[in-house]
């Protein structure tokens, strides 16, 4: 029923990438873990007990709520798993999570402010070490709005990911570690293109390099990418409202999905036939990931209500004396 601490973490973590998961940051709170328990002479699972598990946990401040129900989640699942494995008799200790307070609306950027924020990419100047700045930012910017990429995955794109014949990206690595096919439109064809000519006709590129690069080599980092975001959202001071986060790289995503259920809303399309479609668009196991980005906002609501008049206006008819 016992088993070596160490050894059983290995086996869990082998046993979620083999879903195809990453699990880098359940990793490093799990080598804490048992990093933890050797410093107080504990090397088995038997010897995992509520006072010890407590005190990890304490050891780990987390002021933020989410944080801190992260690092409750890793440690409840790793003790489950050895459970369900038969390597636990029964769960030694069940954290429990905590209210989230802090959850604050993502900002969600409308049409004319993305086309600001695009122009004022566009403008970034070249410095010393990075040419090309301009272009480069504002079409990784262009594909997380008008195609809802992650960060990383618009940055991690490279030149072969592109089939302009069937116009289609091939996106890889994403979360989870799965891969994806995204179609695109004339317009991020074009942008594409023009990214694809200058790397190849201009720098040489061969055709496993990098779409976007600085210095021919490596990728842009999505940290280098999202802080130069921050940076000009920050200059055109776009008001935030109560309760909403400040703009940053993500909120494009978000924008992205909400853009598409409004226009669906407004082309009479039945967006639950939709969500399905959009999951997988998106890089998603199922529509309830989806969900998570589907903020309501005023437009959608106003266009929801109008779709449920129309189709209730035939029993309300009937109704009326």
């Amino acid at each position: 029923m016992d088993g070596e601490l160490a050894t059983t973490v290995d086996d869990f973590l082998a046993h979620k990438r083999a879903l195809g998961r990453k699990y880098l940051n359940e990793e490093a709170t799990l080598r804490l873990l048992v990093a933890f328990m050797d410093r107080h002479g504990v090397t088995t699972l038997t010897g995992l007990t509520t006072r010890l598990l407590d005190e990890f946990v304490a050891s780990r401040p987390r002021p933020r709520d989410r944080s801190f129900n992260l690092l409750v989640g890793i440690v409840n699942s790793f003790l489950g798993w050895s459970v369900g494995q038969q390597r636990l008799e029964s769960l030694p200790w069940q954290g429990t999570r905590r209210k989230v307070t802090d959850q604050r609306l993502p900002f969600l950027f409308d049409p004319s402010q993305v086309r600001r924020v695009l122009e004022a990419a566009a403008a970034v100047p070249d410095n010393a070490r990075a040419i090309g700045r301009g272009p480069t930012y504002h079409a990784i910017f262009a594909l997380c709005y008008g195609l809802g990429l992650r960060a990383g995955e618009a940055c991690g794109l490279r030149l072969d990911d592109i089939d302009a014949g069937r116009q289609l990206l091939v996106v890889r690595g994403g979360k989870f570690g799965k891969s994806r096919l995204v179609p695109f439109g004339p317009h991020i064809g074009e942008l594409l293109d023009l990214q694809f000519t200058r790397r190849i006709e201009h720098e040489g590129a061969g055709q496993d390099a990098p779409l976007f690069t600085f210095d021919g080599r490596r990728c842009v980092h999505p940290c280098t990418a999202s802080g130069t975001f921050r940076r000009i959202v920050t200059e055109l001071g776009f008001p935030v409202p109560d309760g909403t986060t400040a703009p940053h790289l993500h909120c494009l995503r978000h924008s992205f999905a909400v853009g598409s259920l409004l226009r669906w809303y407004r082309e009479g399309i039945d967006p639950s036939t939709r969500l399905l479609q959009l999951a997988t668009f998106m890089g998603h196991v199922d529509p309830s990931s989806t969900a998570v980005y589907l903020t309501i906002t005023p437009e959608l609501l106003s266009a929801a209500s109008n779709r449920f008049e129309a189709f209730a206006e035939p029993a309300w008819a009937e109704a009326r004396p």
